[in-house]
Order: C-alpha cells, then sequence, then structure tokens
C-alpha cells in the first residue's frame, strides 16, 4: 500500500496499537503509521497492550494470537469490551479454523498468517474504510477461501504443496478450488 493510501486510511483514524512478540514486524508497522503522522503504541503481550490502549484508546489494533502470557483472542475480546469502536486485523504464524472463526466473531477485520506484509496489514484496515455498507464481517466460507488462495499463492500455484501447508489432502484441496 502506498503512503498516499496510508493517508487515505489517516482521515478515518489518528492511533494504532501494535502487539506482536516479534519485535520486527511490531517495529516496521510501527515506522510505517508513525511516518504517517500517527500515533503508535506497541507492545509485546496483552498486558501491556491493556494498559496501552487504556492510556489512549486505539482506533486501530494490530494483534497477534501467539504472545506470551495471555493469547491475543483474550486481548481482542477485552479490547471489544474496553474500547469498543477499535478495528483489530489479526497476525498469527499458526493457523487455524477455529482460531479464525474465533478472532471473526471477536471483531477482527481479517485474519492474516504470518509472514506477514505489512502492505497487507494496512490493506485490511484501508478496505474497511472503504466498504460502502457496514458488514458483519467476512463469512468463515470468504475468510477461509482468502486464506487458500494466499497459501496458494505463496506456493506459486502448486496445489500439492500448499495441501501440506494447509493440513489437508490435495484432492480435498482442489475440491475447494473447484467449489467456489
Amino acid at each position: 500500500m502506498s503512503r498516499r493510501a496510508l493517508a487515505r486510511l489517516s482521515r478515518t483514524a489518528r492511533a494504532v496499537l501494535i502487539v506482536d512478540d516479534d519485535e520486527f514486524l511490531a517495529r516496521a508497522l510501527a515506522r510505517d503509521f508513525h511516518d504517517a503522522g500517527w500515533s503508535v503504541a506497541v507492545a509485546a503481550d496483552c498486558d501491556a497492550a491493556l494498559a496501552a490502549a487504556d492510556a489512549r484508546p486505539p482506533d486501530l489494533a494490530v494483534v497477534d494470537l501467539c504472545m506470551p502470557g495471555r493469547s491475543g483472542l483474550e486481548l481482542l475480546d477485552e479490547l471489544a469490551a474496553r474500547h469498543p469502536s477499535t478495528r483489530t486485523v489479526v497476525v498469527t504464524g499458526y493457523y487455524s479454523v477455529d482460531a479464525a472463526v474465533d478472532a471473526m466473531r471477536l471483531g477482527a477485520l481479517d485474519y492474516l498468517t504470518k509472514p506477514v506484509r505489512r502492505d497487507d496489514v494496512l490493506a485490511a484496515f484501508h478496505r474497511d474504510v472503504e466498504r460502502a455498507a457496514p458488514s458483519s464481517g467476512p463469512t468463515l466460507a470468504e475468510a477461509q477461501r482468502r486464506h487458500i488462495e494466499r497459501v496458494l499463492a505463496d506456493c506459486g500455484g502448486n496445489v500439492s504443496q500448499a495441501a501440506r501447508m494447509l493440513g489437508l489432502a490435495r484432492r480435498s484441496l482442489q475440491r475447494k478450488l473447484r467449489r467456489s
């Protein structure tokens, strides 16, 4: 996403909370938002994130699911209760359909798997801003399809390799791809 797109996103939000124990990703995201004039808070665990959110309620949050201490799902639940207007994108290195469903039910806009590019995170927020009508978020089938497409693209279109990465039989993945 270009700086111009980030600037358009900035019209609707000004504070972002980045919660990830991956210091490199957290710093890179923080730098991009800071350079665009945002107020940025970075935390490596749930308790530090809640303290930062209470000090300055964020408009946006990027939350890792697997962190030391309490999980990102617990953080999503707490953020939704304390700061219901915060829009959240989940990033994780461990894809799970159950976790994706739980994250979406707790209000996450998107569920991205690592390695994630900064542009993917920014695009998830940007898509939310660009939506004309309010939505309850993507359905489970849409979220699953997007994830399958990302994994398949990462594998260069190799269905067998993508199936291994997704933990599916190759034929099952082929059936899923034909259905949609």
